[in-house]
């Protein structure tokens, strides 16, 4: 598990660096001010990892409405700035997904989570971690609405 998480920051690492290595770039301090970059270009996130709860819903329309409000809270917190990757995990696994919240303590996040329906209905639990990456992130939401044919 543990293996599988530091792959997981390193791929995330790995790709916002492969990103800006295609052409020759210049530091814009404007630019990693309004990205709360520090002097390295990196920022403090916090990494939730979302595991499987302990309620299960066998109902098929309670368990759909449930991921209807879920979704619609991660858009929710994406529009407000707060939310910066969110995504499943595609194994079944205890772990179901992740968020990257913008937020500079556990404490925020942990009040951030508590607005989730999955969170609150007891389907999803989370693993809160104070995470230092690539300022860069912070862009992930704009790029993704250029890609976005049709929204979740």
């Amino acid at each position: 598990m543990r293996h599988f998480r530091i792959s997981l920051i390193a791929l995330l690492l790995f790709a916002a660096v492969q990103a800006s290595a295609q052409e020759p770039i210049k530091y814009d301090s404007t630019y990693a001010k309004k990205l709360g970059a520090d002097f390295r270009g990196m920022r403090q996130y916090v990494l939730v990892f979302l595991k499987r709860g302990t309620t299960t819903l066998t109902d098929t329309a309670k368990r759909n409405a449930l991921q209807r409000a879920h979704l619609a809270n991660i858009g929710k917190l994406a529009e407000q700035g707060k939310l910066i990757v969110a995504g499943p995990f595609m194994d079944n696994t205890e772990l179901r997904g992740i968020y990257i919240f913008a937020v500079s303590s556990i404490e925020e996040a942990q009040q951030l989570t508590q607005t989730d329906p999955a969170v609150i209905a007891g389907t999803l639990v989370m693993e809160l971690h104070p995470w230092y990456g690539t300022a860069a992130l912070m862009e992930v939401p704009n790029i993704h609405k250029k890609l976005q044919k049709q929204p979740l």
